[in-house]
């Protein structure tokens, strides 16, 4: 019996898919850049490890961008240094990342002066991180067309910044603060905070003499035994897979 014309089509669209798909994997592949592929970036340091996904963002300013070890900068990140291409900002860095360092996808670093991120930061997506603001003093003038405010950003060492936050000029985290989603963070906030709202407040904070205040409302997570070997992680990867498929054939089946 012919096989019909939809079939013939449906198998031709499932291969088009999949070559488009596999080009694309080929794609990002080689666009990443790293320290041994570089490209057109020229950073005036990219530790080991790290990897700059494709497709990149805006990213200029190089030499005054200093990128730590094993720092994974997802797809669309900007990265830039100075008002604008081709200024010489002198002999130090302006911005300048840490070791283990990651940057969600679509997230904007923008240092127009010295923005620090400190070692084993974690950003969500869409994070945008400043170190210039508008000015708008003269009313006569339109703000786009006034001279800027610039000022320093700090964010300690092992932070986590939520989906959408914006760190503004001036700000300076302290070390191990959780920035919630959507938070608008300036000024100084103290180490192990957590702030949230617009402008962000200190809604939770940590002492050792009083441990979290208020307290926490959940349990804290059971870690990964010392024992557990690498092998054993990926069995139990391979166990929870196979679990997926029987439970996705059953459902198959009861359509």
């Amino acid at each position: 019996m012919p096989k019909s014309r939809n079939t013939f089509s449906s198998r031709r669209s499932r291969l088009v898919q999949r070559a488009v798909h596999a080009g694309w994997a080929w794609v990002q592949r080689t666009g990443a850049v790293t320290a041994e592929r570089p490209g057109r970036l020229r950073f005036g340091a990219m530790g080991a490890g790290t990897r700059l996904a494709f497709p990149q963002g805006t990213v200029f300013g190089e030499p005054w961008i200093h990128l730590g070890d094993h720092c994974i900068i997802g797809e669309q990140v900007t990265l830039t240094a100075g008002l604008m291409p081709d200024l010489d900002l002198g002999a130090e860095p302006i911005l300048r990342v840490g070791n283990g360092v990651v940057l969600g996808r679509g997230s904007h670093v923008i240092a127009d002066t010295t923005v620090t991120i400190g070692s084993d930061c974690y950003f969500g997506p869409y994070v945008y991180v400043t170190s210039t603001n508008h000015s708008y003093d003269d009313p006569q003038v339109p703000i786009g067309k006034q001279w800027p405010r610039m000022e320093p950003v700090e964010i300690g060492p092992g932070c986590w910044i939520g989906t959408g936050a914006v760190i503004l000029p001036g700000a300076r985290i302290g070390r191990n603060v959780v920035v919630a989603a959507g938070a608008v963070v300036r000024g100084v906030v103290p180490d192990h905070a957590v702030v949230a709202g617009a402008p962000a407040r200190v809604v939770r904070s940590w002492t050792p003499a009083e441990g979290w205040q208020p307290p926490l409302r959940t349990p804290a997570p059971t870690p990964i035994p010392d024992d557990i070997t690498p092998e054993q992680l990926l069995a139990l990867a391979e166990l929870d897979a196979k679990s997926l498929e029987a439970l996705r054939a059953t459902e198959n089946a009861h359509e």
